[in-house]
């Protein structure tokens, strides 16, 4: 658990430096201009299961990320509803530390909206 929060902290700070900032971030600490917003799911008995740990909004754009540690599994429930983010429209994905420079160059592609339907891959390994 302790490198699956490590590695959402650093997911936290890089999202930050590209203008996607926590829901409702102050706009005066805000360092680049903001593109999208995220707000992180806490599990727990009054929470959903299987719901993605971070949902974001970027230009528009929905986005849930399913943060995993390096030899994390994903439950059949966690599965079922990245697909049907992914068959609604919606970009979700499994990400994985290995995956993360892959993921982050996918996501400024994202981002910038340079390709039109445009979506993230399922697994980020």
């Amino acid at each position: 658990m302790a490198e699956e929060k490590t590695f959402e902290t650093r997911l936290k700070k890089w999202l930050q430096s590209v203008g996607v900032y926590p829901a409702g971030h102050p706009e005066d600490k805000m360092t680049v201009k903001p593109v999208g917003w995220y707000f992180k799911v806490w599990g727990g008995g009054y929470q959903k299961s299987g719901i993605p740990d971070m949902i974001l909004n970027v230009n528009g754009q929905f986005v849930a990320i399913e943060l995993k540690a390096q030899h994390g599994r994903p439950s059949d429930l966690q599965k079922l509803n990245v697909n049907r983010i992914r068959g609604s429209d919606g970009s979700a994905c499994f990400l994985y530390p290995s995956g993360y420079e892959q993921f982050k160059a996918d996501f400024k592609t994202l981002m910038n909206g340079r390709m039109t339907g445009y979506k993230l891959q399922t697994v980020y390994r």
